[in-house]
């Protein structure tokens, strides 16, 4: 039986050399805000100079307002997850095969993942204005009513920006995981006489497994941290209808100038996205797949 191996002393005192670097960024630029916050989360007033205790943390779970934003983020996620397995997987399941041009596509639908959600959310806030909105101007021209997009269906207008962006990070995702399945498979599918939708959901979709959960918990913590488009396409609202969680503490931070209580709804968040993470990485370990 084979030991596994180990660096020698001076080997590894070498390794640890090379990791403090990592380990001082870390600690400058997440762990120690991260304790920044947490103290500042027990303290109340306007400089954040008062011990509040546990008070905040009590306030912000029995405040309404807390408890809308959360819901909001809640079906925000849950529109993104469902949109991004759909939507990801078909486009992967479409780009996976033998088409011309397949690199190209694959390509473009890549390019808004990789382009700044602000650039992201001025493009679509300009897309939809009911009155300048290139959108509504098609619809008219087609003799279709216009919409008022960001009044009616605000939300799900944000989410389905946040799915155009990121649907081609997804549909990477898939398709790495499609190429990864071995074509044996499928052939000896072929052979017992299964048809594509039977090997698609025999063969396909259980060795997808451990990518689907993978793509819905990144999706899942993506939505928990979602900012950028409701502070630039809705501002929120109208009214409080796209106050997602990480907008709710900006205002409550930098509008009304209450840093204890933002810290606080801001330790609540994290310890939801931790969870998740936590859930993530105890079903990827019973997800593994060995071909």
């Amino acid at each position: 039986m084979l030991r596994p191996r180990t660096l020698s002393g001076r080997y590894a005192r070498t390794a640890y050399l090379f990791l403090i670097p990592a380990i001082l960024f870390f600690a400058a630029f997440f762990y120690l805000p991260i304790g920044n916050v947490m103290t500042t989360s027990l303290r109340t007033g306007p400089q954040a100079d008062q011990w509040a205790g546990l008070g905040n943390y009590t306030q912000a779970l029995a405040d309404p307002a807390v408890r809308h934003s959360f819901l909001v983020t809640a079906v925000f996620s849950v529109i993104v997850v469902l949109g991004s397995i759909v939507l990801g997987l078909a486009l992967a399941l479409a780009l996976d095969q033998p088409l011309r041009g397949r690199v190209v596509f694959r390509v473009l639908l890549l390019v808004p993942y990789l382009t700044s959600v602000a650039i992201v959310g001025l493009l679509w806030r300009n897309i939809l204005d009911p009155e300048l909105g290139v959108l509504n101007r098609v619809l008219s021209a087609s003799g279709l009513p216009e919409q008022t997009w960001l009044n009616t269906s605000p939300l799900l207008t944000i989410a389905a920006v946040t799915l155009w962006q990121s649907v081609g990070y997804t549909m990477v995702l898939f398709l790495a995981g499609l190429q990864g399945i071995p074509e044996t498979y499928h052939e000896a599918a072929k052979i017992d006489g299964a048809d594509a939708w039977r090997r698609f959901w025999r063969i396909t979709l259980p060795l997808l497994a451990p990518t689907t959960l993978f793509v819905s918990v990144m999706a899942v913590i993506s939505g928990l941290q979602a900012f950028g488009q409701a502070y630039i396409i809705t501002n929120g609202g109208p009214g409080d209808a796209t106050d997602l969680s990480v907008f709710h503490i900006f205002n409550v931070a930098f509008r009304a100038r209450d840093f204890g209580y933002s810290s606080a709804q801001s330790v609540l968040l994290l310890v939801v996205i931790v969870a998740f993470t936590l859930v993530q990485l105890r079903a990827g370990r019973r997800g593994e797949v060995t071909y």
